[in-house]
């Protein structure tokens, strides 16, 4: 089984109805979406919509980064888990979905 080193996980909350313009990911990160969605757009003109489960490899470290907002009644309810610098990521996305 292929794994990942994270050096840290933490969680975090925003009220419903919330959004948060552009910027960039603190560190290299999966996001991990608990609860709420959101519209989410990337420096490339990307939009999509994250729902709860979905998985986000955020490493926009640089430029304008991203921005979102959500979308529905509920708060955005989140994990955060911070890779190990040089970590090999072995996140595979879904494509399609």
């Amino acid at each position: 089984m292929d794994r990942t080193d994270v050096v840290a996980i933490h969680f975090k909350e925003t009220p419903a109805h919330a959004s948060y313009g552009w910027h960039t990911a603190p560190e290299s990160q999966y996001v991990i979406t608990l609860s709420g969605t959101l519209e989410f757009t990337t420096r490339e003109g990307e939009t999509f919509v994250v729902r709860p489960g979905d998985v986000l490899l955020a490493e926009d470290n640089i430029g304008i980064g991203h921005k979102w907002r959500l979308i529905d009644d509920q708060p955005w309810r989140r994990a955060y888990v911070v890779l190990k610098p040089g970590a090999r990521d072995c996140f595979v996305a879904k494509k399609g979905g």
